[in-house]
């Protein structure tokens, strides 16, 4: 049965029969053929069929619910037993948001030194698409905002406090300066993370405030990319202050805090919530809590 729940997984995240099976491993007569079954199964209709896929039945909704717990149950129990015999081992997917992305190797750096069997997967992904990879099952956590967007059935766990900062070449006329407001930092010609971070709509949000028109000529997804072309001395960039750390600040930059007002918002680690939870689990959510312990605390 687990098996004809996975390729209602896949169909309702590829919401196309032939990709659902590629994504499953079988041929399409083979998923469309264990869904059947599976409807038979449960004595009702969970797909709306035409000549192609159409959406799911109300009741095939419900029962993907019930999908992503089975499996995920199924999958954790698998990882578990499997560690009861030997050292932690396994494979760890995690979404992480662009404006984080450096910081994750905090969490990733002491797990694998306790457990260096365990393999990590790092991906990037904006803030909105962390809650469908998690309920998908295609991620086991996420390194994302904790104060921003909604999250319901996950375990989160603070780690640091984003606060922001001008980032600049050393030859801007700001270098001098100790602070600077966001009203100065919509005067300049500014490279930012690409509008579908949560990020550049929290910056921008901000250097609008004032009725300003901010000059932003370059976005990237990257911030090695944005770094780069604050090197060059034609732009500059906000850039959160943990990250322009954790990055190394070349000689030539230079980072002032960003004050009136001063913006704060907290990023952590969201994971499923999930009992009995995988010794992999639970090593991951203890170094989060211990990282965290360490970075909130200096910051």
């Amino acid at each position: 049965m687990i098996e004809k729940l996975e390729y209602l997984l896949a169909l309702a995240k590829e919401k196309h029969f032939g990709r659902a099976a590629d994504a499953c491993g079988v041929s399409q007569p083979s998923l469309s053929l264990g869904l059947k079954q599976l409807e038979e199964l449960l004595g009702v209709k969970l797909v709306n069929r035409g000549s192609r896929f159409v959406s799911l039945t109300t009741e095939g909704e419900r029962t993907l619910e019930w999908a992503r717990r089975i499996i995920g149950d199924a999958r954790a129990m698998r990882q578990d037993i499997k560690g009861l015999h030997r050292d932690l081992t396994g494979q760890l997917r995690i979404a992480v948001i662009p404006a984080a992305l450096p910081m994750i190797a905090a969490v990733t750096r002491g797990l694998f030194t306790n457990h260096p069997e365990i393999d990590f997967t790092i991906l990037s992904r904006p803030s909105n698409e962390i809650v469908p990879l998690l309920e998908n099952l295609d991620i086991d956590a996420a390194l994302t905002y904790l104060d921003l967007d909604p999250l319901t059935r996950v375990t989160t766990i603070p780690i640091y406090r984003e606060r922001y900062q001008l980032l600049i070449a050393k030859n801007s006329k700001f270098k001098r300066r100790n602070t600077a407001t966001w009203a100065d930092v919509a005067k300049l010609p500014l490279c930012l993370l690409t509008r579908d971070t949560q990020n550049r709509r929290i910056i921008e949000s901000l250097l609008r405030d004032d009725g300003g028109a901010p000059r932003i000529s370059v976005e990237s997804d990257s911030m090695t990319v944005l770094f780069a072309h604050v090197h060059t001395g034609l732009w500059a960039s906000v850039m959160p202050e943990r990250i322009a750390q954790a990055m190394g600040m070349a000689e030539e930059l230079h980072a002032i805090p960003i004050v009136e007002p001063e913006v704060v918002h907290t990023i952590g680690l969201v994971m499923p919530l999930q009992e009995p939870t995988t010794a992999l689990a639970a090593a991951l959510a203890a170094e989060a809590r211990r990282v965290g312990a360490e970075l909130m605390q200096s910051n």
